[in-house]
């Protein structure tokens, strides 16, 4: 059973995600849909990603801004093409190939870095979460070429941070 901070931490962020209206909320994950993900693409979702999945799965229901660099930032971990899905989760490898300077070497060493037990799973464009059954509260990271910065001490702060104006009253 998954610890109480984390369940708040995931539907707390999913309440306010879906009061941001940034996105469409479609019903949230099963277990059984887990299970299949997790089981597809070797990885395992945080307690607290976990919860807010389950709270509710964002879909891309806007066209996205012109020089967006995803088209479809949220992961449609339900019906979302496997391709896509899997370049999304390697984005953090791949991205450092593409920072100027960095040669052939420093993609390989990025590779077996990124390779280790710690995973990162897609949460929203180049925004990713640790991965980890049994872990909750842990930072939301935006990864850009080898650009890698706090975007939200949690899932809750994350969503604050990048969907609501500072002034927001929530």
């Amino acid at each position: 059973m998954p610890h109480p901070d984390a369940l708040h931490l995931g539907r707390e962020a999913t309440r306010l995600l879906a009061l941001s209206g940034v996105c469409e909320l479609r019903p949230g994950l099963t277990d059984r849909e887990f299970a299949r993900i997790e089981a597809e693409y070797d990885i395992e979702f945080a307690d607290d990603h976990r919860a807010f999945l389950a709270g509710g799965l964002p879909i891309n229901s806007a066209r996205p801004e012109e020089g967006a660099t995803w088209e479809r930032p949220w992961p449609d971990w339900r019906d979302g093409d496997e391709e896509e899905l899997r370049r999304h989760l390697e984005w953090p490898i791949h991205d450092v190939d593409r920072a100027p300077g960095n040669d052939a070497e420093t993609v390989r060493i990025a590779g077996h870095e990124f390779a280790r037990p710690l995973k990162l799973i897609p949460l929203y464009a180049h925004r990713f979460i640790p991965a980890g059954r049994g872990t909750y509260g842990s930072p939301v990271l935006s990864i850009w070429g080898s650009d890698m910065i706090t975007y939200g001490r949690d899932l809750i702060d994350y969503v604050r941070h990048d969907f609501y104006r500072q002034d927001d009253d929530l």
